[in-house]
């Protein structure tokens, strides 16, 4: 009664924690018969590479903390304490890149990232630790409020027994992947489990294939009776097993026949399954496959746009996770209305060299990107200002809608009648050209005698 009471519980009676906050494998193998842990996805080449290009995308993108200037535009806001934090050092014993690299591993692997947030008297930021998402839970007390529970391990610097730390929410930089609940985020690694543990076990049965020497099970027939099979199996073993034995020439004695029972690679499909087991976890990813090596269907024409919709579709999401969460939990009340933390993309967005400088032709000649601003762009130096480097120019040409037909035949209208168009047809035409058409008719009747 004791195991059923635990597998099925009453659910007007829930229990005050966050659904998904201790999950676990379910003994953690898959339908393949391989077990999987996020330790153990990592050795098959295909999530090492997934987890690898994600987290070092994001973490070798510029983050920085900007604040809101009084006419709508944005700064640099690197006189905050925040931003040296966030864009170079976290904590005095790692840089940024690998203070974000890990917590988006550790994202990609448990669905959850965490790091201890240190503060000072003031109550402002002065470290962040990243912690292992496999020690901690998050967990509601009796009023509802969240808090998070770490399992201490004498693995860490400092540790000699293990123990418990409860921290407050505050305390904590959470960020969240896809979870059903919009607190705990899920892990990847555990909902492919079947997809990954089939990855393996294809991996297992290539690597045992060519450890036999390329050569598929079988049976040694033997006409009598044979004393000690045994002895039998590992004589053969030896003598023909392994790759070094592999071409071998076997002797048979005594009558002796062997007969193979295992179907070929061929007929198994075994390369077919590796191809698309590969394309199965990049899907799990949102990773396009010619990023991880496999460039058979990627063409010229579609490798670039594919290139583009990684940025888009794959790692901006990703990328507003770290940023809202971590403008949530970093910054105070009042700085969140003055303050953002945004990364910088545009070096991932950059296309080829013609096309970067066909691009920054047309912003110079209509005046939204003075020579500061381009060079700024292609990491060069700028441009003294007595030198027009901050100047913005537009086409001379170029006119006011509202101005549009000024400069036309003025066949139409008095020029009297004081609204604008009179008024520019008498600063733009000559002397004597501007009668109008009532003085035209006027002359006429005198010059008839009507």
């Amino acid at each position: 009664m004791g195991i059923l009471s635990g597998l099925f519980r009453s659910r007007d009676k829930p229990k005050d924690s966050t659904a998904g906050s201790a999950y676990r494998f379910f003994f953690g193998t898959s339908q393949s018969g391989k077990l999987v842990t996020e330790r153990s996805a990592m050795q098959m080449t295909a999530v090492y590479a997934c987890v690898r290009v994600l987290s070092e995308a994001v973490a070798g993108l510029p983050v920085h903390l900007y604040r809101y200037s009084g006419d709508g535009s944005k700064e640099k806001a690197m006189d905050h304490p925040l931003y040296f934090i966030l864009h170079d050092e976290p904590n005095p014993e790692m840089s940024s890149f690998v203070f974000r690299e890990t917590l988006m591993t550790h994202l990609l692997l448990w669905g959850n990232g965490y790091a201890q947030i240190i503060r000072n008297g003031k109550g402002e930021v002065v470290a962040l630790y990243p912690l292992m998402p496999n020690r901690m839970t998050v967990d509601r007390d009796s009023h509802g409020n969240l808090y998070y529970e770490y399992q201490l391990s004498t693995d860490e610097p400092r540790i000699d027994e293990p123990g418990t730390v409860v921290l407050h929410p505050s305390e904590v930089l959470h960020i969240p992947g896809l979870g059903f609940d919009g607190l705990v985020g899920y892990s990847p690694i555990a909902m492919a489990k079947n997809a990954i543990g089939l990855a393996i076990a294809t991996e297992e049965y290539g690597a045992k294939f060519f450890a036999n020497g390329a050569t598929p099970g079988g049976i040694l027939e033997h006409p009598g009776v044979v004393k000690d099979p045994a002895k039998v199996r590992e004589s053969w073993q030896s003598a023909f097993g392994g790759s070094g034995n592999s071409n071998k020439v076997a002797v048979l004695e005594e009558g002796m026949k062997y007969t193979p029972i295992s179907i070929s690679p061929e007929q198994a499909q075994f390369l077919e399954t590796r191809k698309f087991q590969i394309s199965e976890i990049a899907r799990i990813f949102r990773v396009p496959p010619h990023m991880i090596g496999d460039l058979e269907h990627s063409t010229f024409s579609n490798i670039e746009q594919q290139s583009l919709e990684f940025v888009k579709y794959t790692l901006e999401p990703w990328l507003v996770r770290f940023e809202q969460s971590m403008a949530r939990t970093l910054l105070t009340p009042g700085e969140k209305k003055d303050y953002f933390v945004k990364f910088n993309v545009d070096g991932l967005l950059r296309g080829d060299y013609q096309s970067r400088m066909n691009g920054y032709a047309t912003a110079r000649q209509n005046g939204w990107m003075s020579a500061n601003d381009i060079r700024e762009l292609e990491n060069l130096d700028r441009i003294p200002d007595e030198m027009g480097g901050d100047l913005y120019l537009i086409n001379g040409n170029m006119t006011r809608l509202q101005d549009a037909g000024l400069f036309a035949g003025n066949t139409s209208g008095a020029a009297g009648d004081g609204s604008a168009g009179g008024e520019m047809r008498n600063r733009t035409t000559p002397p004597g050209a501007g009668m109008s058409a009532g003085n035209i008719s006027g002359g006429k009747e005198d010059m008839t005698g009507k």
